[in-house]
C-alpha cells in the first residue's frame, strides 16, 4: 500500500472533495473525526479535522498526480519513524495483535504486558493521535492516549503485582519465560473476543518462548518477533497501554504505603527501599519490588 500525508489548510478540504468527485467515480463516506473520506477502486482519500490529507491504496497516482497540479501538494510519503502496520504491504494481514510490556526493568511495581488489536477502524485514528513508543512520551500523553486505546480497540492488560510476579519468577527461573507467559496471556484474552491470525511483539528472546506458552486457540496464529518493533503503531499502541498501566499501578501503591516509589534502578531507588524497611521492616519489601534484582540482596 502507498501512502501520502500532508497537512492541508482546512479551507480547501470542501474544494478538494468536489475536485475528487467531479474526477473520478467514488463513494463519500463519514469518517469518526474526518470531514470526510471518499473511497475509490485504486485509493482511499480522508481529510481530518486536524488537517492532515491522507491518501492511501496501491494506486494513489491516479488522484495524486491530479490534485499535486491543482492543488500544489508535493510528494512527501509518511516519514518511515512514524509507527506503521508491520504487515502494510499485505492486506490480509489486518486485523492484527501487538504486544509490549512495561515495568521490567523497574525494581519497584508490577509487571504489566499489554495486546492491542488494530484494524483499519483504528490504525489511522491511533497514528493521527501521535501514538509511539512510549519511552518518548511523558506519563501525562501517555495516559490521555491510553484512554484512547481502551476507547477505539480491542485490547488486553496483564497487570502482575509485586507479590505474584516474584511467585512467577521463582517458578520460571528466568525473566524471558516470564515475559512470554505474559505476552502469550494477552494474546489469548484478545482472541476470547474476536479472531485474529497474526501478532507481533518486540524481540526480548526466541520465539518459541512465546509460542509455547500459547494455549489451543493460540497455537494457529502466526508470531513474529522483531527488533525496535515499537515502531510498528500496534506494539507501540499496546506499549503507550502497559506504560500507563504502569504509572498508574505506581501511583496507587504509593497511596497505599504512603511511600515514594520511584522508577528505574538506581541510588535514588536503594534509598526509597530503605525508607521503606525503616516504615515497615525488611521482611515486607518483596510486596512492593522484584526480589531476584542484584538491588534487593544490596539493599
Amino acid at each position: 500500500m502507498n501512502i501520502f500525508s500532508e497537512k492541508v489548510p482546512i479551507s480547501k478540504q470542501e474544494e478538494i472533495k468536489d475536485f475528487i468527485l467531479q474526477s473520478f467515480e467514488a463513494i463519500v463516506n463519514p469518517k469518526q473525526y474526518a470531514f470526510w473520506e471518499i473511497k475509490h477502486r485504486d485509493f482511499t482519500a480522508i481529510f481530518y479535522n486536524s488537517s492532515k490529507f491522507v491518501i492511501q491504496g496501491k494506486n494513489i497516482s491516479v488522484l495524486f498526480d491530479k490534485l499535486g497540479e491543482k492543488f500544489g501538494l508535493t510528494s512527501k510519503q509518511i516519514n518511515p519513524s512514524t509507527p506503521q502496520p508491520f504487515n502494510q504491504n499485505t492486506t490480509h494481514h489486518s486485523p492484527y495483535i501487538g504486544t509490549d510490556e512495561s515495568g521490567k526493568g523497574d525494581f519497584f511495581g508490577p509487571l504489566v504486558v499489554a495486546g492491542v488489536l488494530i484494524d483499519e477502524k483504528n490504525r489511522q485514528l491511533f497514528l493521527d493521535l501521535g501514538i509511539k513508543d512510549s519511552k518518548t512520551l511523558k506519563d501525562e500523553q501517555m495516559i490521555k492516549m491510553a484512554q484512547q486505546i481502551q476507547k477505539h480497540s480491542i485490547y488486553s492488560v496483564l497487570s502482575i503485582s509485586n507479590a505474584k510476579y516474584n511467585e512467577l519468577y521463582a517458578k520460571f527461573k528466568n525473566l524471558n519465560k516470564l515475559l512470554a507467559w505474559g505476552h502469550a496471556r494477552v494474546i489469548e484474552n484478545i482472541l476470547e473476543k474476536t479472531d485474529c491470525e497474526y501478532a507481533l511483539s518486540d524481540k526480548f528472546g526466541d520465539e518459541s518462548l512465546i509460542k509455547n506458552a500459547l494455549l489451543a486457540k493460540g497455537k494457529t496464529i502466526q508470531l513474529e518477533q522483531r527488533v525496535r518493533a515499537e515502531s510498528d503503531i500496534a506494539v507501540a499502541a499496546a506499549s503507550v497501554l502497559a506504560r500507563a498501566t504502569f504509572v498508574q499501578k505506581m501511583k496507587t501503591m504509593g497511596n497505599f504505603y504512603g511511600c515514594d516509589f520511584p522508577k528505574g534502578c538506581n541510588s535514588i531507588v536503594k534509598t526509597s527501599a530503605g525508607i521503606f524497611i525503616k516504615k515497615y521492616g525488611k521482611e515486607r519489601l518483596s510486596e512492593v519490588c522484584k526480589t531476584h534484582f542484584k538491588t534487593y540482596n544490596e539493599i
